[in-house]
């Protein structure tokens, strides 16, 4: 699997009581890791068994840092210099189970420094060792907003399949391109089908809605995100389930209540899981079936991105899906 995700950052990850803005405060301890939605997705993969190859922007006024702690990291890393610093994500996990993310910008990019960019892609696709191109996460400014269309047109001219896990302008700017798979969660979807910027930490949440609503928000977002050109899409719904499908037809598939340690990743563990399935050749009901079944077994673990395949698989035993009606 080839992973684009322009916009890695290191995560710093405090757990402590309570989040008291304006208050001194003493958290349980602090870990820095390197970080990343499409990080999270390789992690995944290494689970599996598999080394995935993860490109990205480089800034040079981290890159030794960077080098470091990706060189940790079960992923083969390829960095495109650019001048700037790493944006830092710092994720606050409160004994009460709340989540808090303060994501920065990352740096500026330039015209040429995307184009270069696009080269690595293209000279990675070029190699022939993937199957599946996944674009994943946010795009950093000066970034154009057909970013990963344009990553989608180069996967597809090189016979992939091509996974978009993206929000806001983002996803937008990828649909007219036809992806295979698009994968936002519900308020994700939602964002981009009303034309508003909607982020949530809390991919594997509880809604106030009754089960009923959830499941015809998520089939609805689904049918428009393929109108909107995405060959299927899987919206997932927190701890609700996840609905699949096309402009045509959509499947819900309903996940299992397990005890949440850290919900951060946890649908970047549902395209970890995908993907996984897929090149394993299972249908598409099937694997997001596994997806959602991998998405709910990596909460239950501290890492983002983490996982217990065998979890997995015995989570996986137990889901079904339902055709929805239009």
């Amino acid at each position: 699997m080839l992973i684009a995700t322009p916009n890695i950052a290191v995560d710093r990850t405090v757990r402590l009581p309570e989040l008291r803005p304006g208050s001194v405060l003493r958290p349980h301890h602090a870990v820095v890791t390197a970080g990343g939605k499409g990080l999270n997705v390789g992690r995944v993969s290494a689970a599996f068994g598999h080394r995935s190859t993860l490109v990205s922007f480089q800034p040079e006024g981290d890159a030794a840092t960077v080098a470091r702690l990706f060189g940790a990291e079960p992923v083969e890393f390829v960095g495109v210099a650019v001048p700037g610093d790493v944006r830092v994500a710092t994720i606050y996990l409160e004994d009460s189970g709340r989540v808090t993310v303060l994501n920065e910008p990352g740096p500026r990019i330039t015209t040429g420094a995307w184009a270069r960019y696009e080269d690595a892609v293209a000279a990675e696709l070029a190699t022939g060792r993937h199957r599946t191109l996944v674009c994943s996460g946010s795009l950093p400014p000066g970034v154009p907003d057909d970013g990963y269309g344009r990553l989608t047109r180069l996967g597809h001219g090189a016979g992939v399949r091509v996974v978009v896990d993206a929000a806001r302008a983002a996803l937008a700017g990828a649909l007219d391109a036809g992806p295979d798979v698009v994968t936002p969660n519900l308020a994700e979807a939602d964002g981009v089908l009303a034309g508003h910027d909607v982020e949530s930490v809390h991919e594997h949440a509880e809604f106030d809605e009754e089960l009923g609503a959830i499941r015809d928000r998520a089939a609805a977002a689904v049918r428009e995100l393929c109108r909107r050109g995405a060959r299927t899409a899987a919206v997932t719904a927190g701890a609700a389930g996840t609905a699949y499908g096309d402009a045509a037809e959509v499947a819900w598939i309903p996940t299992v209540r397990v005890a949440v340690v850290n919900p951060i990743g946890a649908g970047d563990s549902f395209v970890g899981g995908l993907v996984e399935a897929l090149e394993d050749g299972r249908g598409g009901i099937d694997a997001v079936a596994f997806a959602v079944a991998t998405a709910t077994a990596s909460v239950e673990q501290e890492l983002a991105g983490g996982v217990d395949p065998a979890r997995a698989r015995e989570l996986a035993a137990t889901l079904s899906a339902a055709r929805l009606g239009a």
